[in-house]
């Protein structure tokens, strides 16, 4: 899996008072919501099961069931989760004593999470202005003729 977020230019959402709209707001910032689809599903599995209970880890038959939609569904939203590595996967042992796996907001704290997603991002940011200093290398190589 890959780490992907949308960066957008922003205010910070400080002045907001309701839990619920800031939350929303940034998850559209960030790109885990998406304008043009229904946000319903994947705000309750971010809300629900990671913010409400973040020292849970939660397996996908767990929420599929909760929320009365299918697994695929819940895996969807999953992964979009775990590509911002805000979500990380653990073992659990389900009530029949089996190991499976889970999910749950890594550190079980959404503040430490995002620290998490700021590391990738520096990383990536790096990575991008290396790329860009080898691009303007390879133009002054050519002498500008292009």
């Amino acid at each position: 899996m890959t780490f992907e977020i949308r960066v957008v230019s922003n205010t910070p959402l400080t002045g907001e008072k309701d839990l619920e709209t800031a939350l929303k707001t940034f998850l559209y910032q960030i790109g885990y919501l998406n304008k043009g689809s229904d946000p319903e599903i994947p705000y309750k599995i971010f809300f629900e099961f990671f913010i409400k209970r973040p020292d849970k880890a939660w397996m996908v038959e767990e929420i599929s069931s909760e929320l009365k939609v299918s697994k695929p569904t819940v895996y969807r939203h999953l992964n979009k989760l775990k590509g911002l590595d805000i979500v990380e996967d653990v073992q659990i042992i389900d009530q029949s004593g089996q190991n499976k796996k889970g999910y749950r907001l890594r550190y079980g704290n959404f503040e430490k999470a995002w620290s998490f997603v700021e590391a990738h991002l520096k990383v990536a940011i790096e990575n991008y202005a290396k790329t860009v200093e080898h691009i303007q290398k390879l133009i002054d190589e050519r002498g500008g003729k292009l």
